[in-house]
């Protein structure tokens, strides 16, 4: 199993798990908490099937990545994704992200440009600024992420429980978009995640992306449910699209919050139109 190297701790190397498939232009997928790269295969096979090369890996603290004590902050986050774009020498790549994953690809255009990027989706994303404040009143009140915070650190079990049904909108869906089986393997990766990690990634929520937006000057597909309890989409997906030049909104009619996985088809079929039918000659070395 691959595994590149961002940081320490103390005597241990922090590492995390990738996969990397296929051939072509090079799509680099970034999953949501409390998930793992592995919550992308709906995704992988229709990515491969039209040629790509799928790169998917572990954000630090979930799946079989490293669970350092601290690092849970979009600076930190988007520094280990460059590390892993270094260590495979990818050029001409498209950073797709997933809820938490939006922040990385807007973090990591803010932080280290556009160069080598080719395209941005961003799906069910928390930019541009979830936090409700003087200057962002369409956010939400900060007590609801520390009511979150409160919750995960108490019994994350019992939070994850609750947590997945309205992460895929179970009340509606079950039965048609997701099975009780589905739910409950989410359940256990969310479990197997590291603790500090799921307490303090509510916190990373509330960061500002609103700068780091203005940055991400490749063109740009925002994919959201109109039915997302998690991320409402007019505190963020309605918003990043108009502050992202050019940028494209697609909306999910009825969608929950992981449409990636209950309504694959259709997210599928929007993302390979805009990635376009066949993948260019890979750019990678």
């Amino acid at each position: 199993m691959p595994y590149v190297t961002v940081g320490r701790e103390n005597s241990g190397e922090t590492q995390l798990y990738y996969e990397d498939h296929g051939e072509g232009a090079p799509v680099v997928l970034i999953h949501g908490y409390p998930l793992n790269a592995a919550s992308w295969e709906k995704q992988v096979p229709a990515l491969l099937n039209a040629g790509y090369r799928v790169i998917a890996y572990d954000r630090r603290g979930f799946g079989r990545s490293s669970q350092p004590a601290d690092g849970y902050n979009y600076d930190t986050f988007a520094e280990d994704l460059h590390k892993l774009v270094k260590h495979l020498g990818l050029r001409d790549f498209t950073l797709v992200g997933f809820s938490m994953g939006g922040g990385e690809v807007a973090r990591y255009a803010g932080k280290y440009g556009t160069r080598g990027v080719r395209k941005a989706v961003i799906i069910g994303g928390i930019p541009p600024y979830l936090l409700k404040s003087a200057d962002n009143p369409e956010g939400v009140d900060g007590s609801v992420f520390k009511g979150i915070e409160q919750a995960v650190a108490a019994d994350r079990y019992a939070f994850f429980t609750e947590f997945f049904k309205n992460f895929y909108n179970t009340d509606a869906l079950m039965g048609k978009g997701i099975s009780e089986q589905a739910v409950q393997a989410s359940w256990n990766v969310a479990a197997r995640a590291s603790p500090a990690a799921c307490v303090a990634c509510v916190a990373a929520w509330l960061e500002d992306f609103r700068a780091d937006l203005a940055k991400l000057d490749v063109p740009t597909l925002v994919i959201h449910g109109t039915a997302d309890r998690i991320v409402p989409i007019s505190a963020s997906a309605r918003r990043t699209a108009k502050m992202v030049a050019g940028a494209r909104l697609y909306e999910v009619k009825d969608g929950p919050h992981n449409i990636a996985w209950t309504h694959a088809e259709e997210v599928n079929r929007e993302l390979l139109n805009f990635l376009g039918s066949s993948a260019a000659k890979s750019a990678s070395s």
